[in-house]
């Protein structure tokens, strides 16, 4: 059960809110193989005043519609996290034509036993959704496929 918190600040529209939403799921349904409806981001705007940032970070120009994304799933590996990072930053140039250098992404890994939901069926041998395909790796951990 995924859980995005997408910040931003105020002034933006009820449909570049839903094309960044779409952007961001379609990448972790490609990605991360979650079930389509496991969808659950939050938007949270901001006053420009209470956005304190430099207009250059790292060498590029960043623009007023910044946005700081903090994705919350289970462990994943680097490389799943990388493609997933890719993916998101293309899918937010193609659907709400958001350009890299306003893209801010931070995960926040968590156990399995740290979610909840109504509903949701999880498979105590690899703290999955039952609906997502695992198969062990070499290592020991699970994969997701």
């Amino acid at each position: 059960m995924p859980w995005v918190n997408i910040h931003l600040r105020k002034g933006t529209t009820p449909e570049f809110r839903r094309n960044v939403s779409l952007g961001i799921h379609r990448s972790m349904v490609d990605i991360l193989k979650i079930p389509h409806d496991d969808q659950f981001h939050f938007f949270h705007e901001f006053d420009h005043d209470n956005v304190q940032m430099q207009p250059v970070a790292f060498g590029l120009r960043r623009g007023e519609r910044v946005l700081a994304i903090q994705l919350f799933f289970n462990n994943r590996t680097p490389d799943e996290k990388a493609r997933l990072f890719a993916a998101i930053v293309a899918n937010l140039r193609l659907y709400a034509d958001v350009p890299a250098e306003d893209v801010l992404l931070c995960v926040v890994e968590t156990n399995s036993e740290n979610w909840w939901a109504a509903g949701r069926m999880v498979d105590p041998e690899t703290g999955y959704d039952e609906r997502m395909t695992v198969t062990p790796s070499p290592a020991g951990s699970a994969s997701r496929g």
